[in-house]
This record gives C-alpha cells, sequence and structure tokens, in this order.
C-alpha cells in the first residue's frame, strides 16, 4: 500500500514519514472509542447530546470514524514524501499516471500542512485540560481521564515537525536529483 521507498531516502527521513503517518492513530482511537460512547472524554451523560454542528442524520460514531479515517489519510501522504508515489503519479490516476510529480506540488501543501500543524498543536497545548465542546460549553479533563488523553493526543505535538523534516529531505533530494540531470 506504501509502495516502496526511493533509492537514496536517507534513513532519517523514512522514520520521520513513517512515524508521521502513525502519530495520529492514538488520537483516532481515542477519539472513536468516545464516539462509541467510551467514559474516557469530557462529556457528561451521553456523547449523543453534545452534537453541535454534526449532521442529524450522522451517528456520533460515525462522524469520530470519518474523521479519523480523514485524519489518518492525511498523515499517511507523508509516506510519499519518501515512495515511489511521491515522485511519480501512480497509474490509477487518470491523465497524470507514470509522470514525474512536480517538487513544489508535494512540498509546498506538505510545508503549509506542517506549519499548520505546529502550530495548531502548540496553541491547542496550552490548554490540554479544556474543551470546547461541540455545542459550545467548557468541559474540562482531570484524573486518569486527563491523563489518557494526553497520551492519546499528546504525540500529535510531533506531527507538524516530522512532516516538515521528510518535507525538507524530499525537497534536497528532489531539487538535488534535478540538479544533476541538467
Amino acid at each position: 500500500m506504501h509502495g516502496r521507498t526511493v533509492e537514496g531516502v536517507p534513513r532519517w527521513a523514512v522514520i520521520a514519514a513513517y512515524a508521521a503517518s502513525l502519530i495520529v492513530l492514538p488520537s483516532c482511537i481515542w477519539r472513536i472509542a468516545l464516539g462509541f460512547g467510551a467514559p474516557i472524554g469530557p462529556f457528561s451523560g451521553d456523547i449523543g447530546d453534545m452534537r453541535g454542528d454534526v449532521p442529524t442524520w450522522m451517528p456520533m460514531w460515525g462522524y469520530t470514524i470519518l474523521l479519523s479515517v480523514l485524519s489518518e489519510a492525511l498523515a499517511f501522504l507523508a509516506v510519499g514524501l519518501v515512495s515511489q508515489w511521491g515522485e511519480v503519479w501512480p497509474r490509477w490516476i487518470p491523465l497524470l499516471r507514470g509522470r514525474r510529480v512536480p517538487t513544489l506540488a508535494a512540498v509546498i501543501p506538505a510545508g503549509l500542512g506542517a506549519a499548520v500543524l505546529t502550530v495548531g498543536t502548540l496553541m491547542s497545548s496550552l490548554t490540554f485540560d479544556e474543551f470546547t465542546a461541540p455545542d459550545g460549553t467548557t468541559v474540562h479533563l482531570e484524573g486518569w481521564r486527563l491523563g489518557l488523553f494526553v497520551a492519546s493526543y499528546g504525540p500529535l505535538l510531533l506531527w507538524g515537525p516530522l512532516l516538515a523534516i521528510a518535507t525538507v529531505a524530499y525537497y534536497l533530494r528532489r531539487t538535488r536529483t534535478l540538479l544533476a540531470q541538467a
């Protein structure tokens, strides 16, 4: 699924890319468990009562699964920075298949993503024990629930920096390759 790692990619870049893709997993598991009603979160009572902007036709467990799958899919794109499919469009993409991925087409979104993730997670970490629920109320975590939450969401502080490391390695490798071909 992840494809082959490109020859010449430094080991540290491969580790950073794969770590960036896996670092989201603990928060996804926590979120899905909460969506199925596990008593691990800040909400008192039924999580279905805290719907906020979630459409009424979508069950909360479905919403949490969708959000988690989307998060993990976005995180998985970091693997493309060290894999062949990040350099040559896969054959299942019409019109682009087999063509070289322009370096900046990967570097710009990955760089912006790394910046947004780094700033966003740092800002949100300032109030790790306080949340705004979907209905707009402020709720707090404490005790073992706070510990579990920090263990699940704390690794996200590394998502942006790991993505940045993989992005810089991708950019340097691709621009060196382009210069060598010129």
